[in-house]
């Protein structure tokens, strides 16, 4: 199943030349799957508390069209595969059906003293597996 949000773009994410600076893309994935979490019914915050972070632990990305100060983008977040203590997305860039950005992310669960690698809350899982299958 994939998960959507909309952002717009304002000047401060573009470049020089008055388009979306590459870094950014980063920070929209971040925020969509940050989304995604939210709508599974677990806050960042809340996994803070209780010494679990994400990390992204490989990144794949394909800028294909360039993005525009002022464009309305939807950022399409689609979980690939959940494993015991990491997770993957395949996320879009997308304007008008049209993918402007591509990448395949790769995320761990880690503890955030040891910043050791440690599994899923069983429940997240769950509710991770849940949204995965109602597709």
């Amino acid at each position: 199943m994939s998960d959507t949000i909309e952002l717009r773009i304002y000047y401060e994410d573009t470049d020089a030349q008055g388009l979306v600076f590459y870094a950014n893309y980063l920070k929209y994935f971040e925020r969509a799957r940050t989304e995604f979490l939210r709508k599974c019914g677990y806050l960042q915050n809340e996994l803070l508390d209780k010494n679990i972070i994400f990390i992204v632990n490989k990144l794949d990305i394909h800028y294909k069209k360039p993005v525009l100060l002022d464009q309305l983008i939807k950022i399409e977040s689609s979980l690939l595969e959940l494993k015991k203590a990491s997770f993957s997305f395949n996320q879009r860039v997308i304007i008008n059906s049209q993918i402007m950005c591509e990448a395949n992310v790769l995320c761990g669960c880690v503890d955030l003293k040891t910043k050791k690698p440690i599994a899923l809350p069983d429940e997240l899982r769950k509710k991770m597996l849940d949204k995965k299958n109602a597709s």
